[in-house]
């Protein structure tokens, strides 16, 4: 089945991606991301936040964005 995923760390890209029907958004991030850290992201799927165990369905939106930017700093008012 074919899914949307929206990488929003680094770079960034979109791409309709090629998963197994029961597949967890667990599992597809494990496949998809290099050293994923689940506190390091916002996962959402069709805009909504859900839980590592989420089942993916046909069609859905995936998206990853990061929690903190490295590199980031606070500026002193």
């Amino acid at each position: 089945m074919q899914v949307m995923f929206i990488n929003n760390t680094g770079g960034g890209f979109a791409d309709h991606v090629s998963v197994e029907p029961g597949t967890t958004i667990e599992a597809f991030l494990d496949d998809h991301l290099s050293d994923y850290q689940p506190d390091d992201l916002m996962i959402r799927v069709n805009r909504l936040p859900v839980a590592r165990d989420q089942v993916l369905e046909p069609n859905d939106r995936i998206s990853a964005t990061p929690t903190k930017i490295d590199g980031a700093r606070r500026i002193a008012a």
